[in-house]
């Protein structure tokens, strides 16, 4: 589970920082461009980043993608739960179950429709308009992530299950922070 918490994590972040500077490049690019700029000039004007726009959307597909699972494994996607809150503990794990199955459910769902969509899509010529990337290869973030949903939605349920918890983000924890805080406390307080 470790391997694949850390490849989640990492795959999100890479997506995140490559879209955030080929985003930068191009449009620095755009505006440098007719500037009479001496050495930088002629190589940018040879710079060719017209495929940056459609390579960042469908970053951003991954990225949203594989987030949701994410979002769902630590706790912090979206969720309505004020009446579920308010209700006695019986109830409210029955709702929290239903919840969860619920979710894994309509994404093992949307998971196997991905999964059709991108067979018959690959069986085509059909590539992206200014990358030329196969489609399939971009569509398969639906599968890819609707499943990887689906597994968190039942690795949360069988956590609940078994100990009645959910995931609970604490907005205020920034990693790293709290044991820096920790020593810092201790060192004010001996």
């Amino acid at each position: 589970m470790k391997f694949l918490d850390k490849l989640e994590e990492w795959l999100i972040a890479s997506l995140m920082a490559v879209a955030t500077v080929l985003i930068f490049v191009a449009v620095l690019h755009r505006y440098l461009a007719g500037l009479p700029i001496p050495v930088m000039q002629d190589y940018l004007i040879q710079l060719n980043t017209s495929w940056a726009q459609e390579a960042c959307i469908y970053m951003f597909v991954w990225m949203a993608k594989f987030g949701a699972a994410y979002g769902v494994r630590t706790g912090i996607h979206v969720g309505v739960d004020v009446i579920i809150n308010r209700m006695n503990t019986p109830w409210r794990n029955k709702f929290v179950v239903f919840g969860l199955l619920a979710g894994a459910v309509f994404t093992g769902i949307v998971g196997t429709l991905g999964a059709s969509f991108v067979w018959e899509i690959g069986h085509t010529d059909q590539t992206s308009a200014d990358m030329e990337m196969p489609m399939w290869i971009v569509y398969l973030a639906v599968p890819l992530g609707s499943y990887l949903m689906c597994f968190r939605f039942l690795q949360v349920l069988v956590a609940f299950v078994r100990t009645g918890e959910l995931p609970k983000h604490d907005h205020a924890h920034v990693e790293g922070l709290a044991e820096e805080t920790a020593a810092a406390e201790k060192g004010v307080h001996a």
